[in-house]
């Protein structure tokens, strides 16, 4: 697992070669002991449970930084190094 960016309290991260349980691109989100994982670029909640706050905070990021995601993703998929993305501010 990869940190991709914090903000707010929030934690994204993306898993490598994490492709087998949820066919959709996606990403892991943490925040105060909660955990979520929102689909890529549309930023459905796909399972589990944070905050409404948190979950707009997310899906605002998730739009602002489809393209860069969805290269993480791939570089993932593959066991490469991913980069990190900008935080909200």
């Amino acid at each position: 697992m990869a940190t991709l960016s914090m903000f707010y309290g929030i934690i994204v991260s993306m898993y490598y070669r994490d492709n087998r349980q949820y066919k959709l691109p996606h990403i892991h989100v943490e925040y105060q002991g909660e955990s979520a994982i929102f689909t890529i670029p549309d930023g459905e909640l796909l399972e589990g449970k944070i905050k409404k706050p948190q979950i707009r905070l997310v899906q605002a990021w998730i739009t602002l930084h489809t393209d860069e995601l969805m290269a993480n993703l791939a570089l993932a998929v593959d066991g490469k190094n991913i980069y990190k993305i900008e935080p909200l501010k």
